[in-house]
C-alpha cells in the first residue's frame, strides 16, 4: 500500500516572507500537486521573542496571492 505524498512548509512568523522562504513552499506545493498529494502550512511559532505582529498574516497572504492551496 501506498500512502499518499504530504508536504509541509513551516514557515516562522518572525518577519516578512523572503525568496528562500518562497522558493520552498513552492518546490513543495508542485511535488504535492504533481503527486496528488497534500501542502500543508505549519507556523513554528516557537521563538516567541522574536515574532513580529502581523508576519503570520502576510505569509498566508503571499501563499494565497501565489494561489497555492
Amino acid at each position: 500500500m501506498i500512502d499518499q505524498v504530504r508536504v509541509r512548509y513551516a514557515p516562522s512568523p518572525t518577519g516578512d516572507p523572503h525568496v528562500g522562504n518562497i522558493r520552498t513552499a513552492l518546490f513543495n506545493w508542485l511535488f504535492a500537486r504533481h503527486h496528488g498529494g497534500a501542502f500543508i502550512v505549519r507556523i513554528e511559532d516557537t521563538d516567541q521573542t522574536r515574532k513580529v505582529l502581523g508576519a503570520l498574516e502576510n505569509i498566508l497572504e503571499v501563499l494565497h496571492w501565489l494561489n497555492m492551496d
